[in-house]
């Protein structure tokens, strides 16, 4: 089965969100990115226990902070699905693509260029 979600997503694969560090996530923006979503297990089935529930919290956070300093934390989310959810993975590329088209480019990303 392929899976079909916009181009313009890029993926880090990494063992479990709950290694998504704050300053990852905002160096993300800083380097000029309009948006960030997080694809997390299920909440109560985290391989690593605990981990998709401190990412979430690190989301939360991150999107106050994006917030603070007027980026919106819209532009940021975490979603938890099984890696079995493979249609429901580019189902979220995809509403997360249209959630940031419709807010714009990011307001760094003209600042990162010039």
């Amino acid at each position: 089965m392929r899976l079909h979600y916009p181009t313009n997503v890029k993926i880090a694969k990494i063992p479990c969100t709950g290694r998504v560090d704050n300053l990852l996530i905002l160096k993300a923006f800083e380097s000029g990115v309009d948006g960030v979503y997080l694809a997390g297990c299920l909440e109560g089935e985290c391989h690593f226990l605990e981990g998709n529930l401190r990412a979430r919290k690190r989301v939360e956070y991150v999107k106050s902070l994006l917030d603070e300093v007027g980026l919106g934390g819209a532009r940021l989310e975490m979603y938890n699905m099984s890696s079995a959810q493979g249609q429901r993975f580019a189902e979220v590329a995809r509403e997360m693509t249209e959630k940031i088209r419709a807010l714009g480019p990011s307001p760094v990303r003209k600042k990162v260029k010039g």
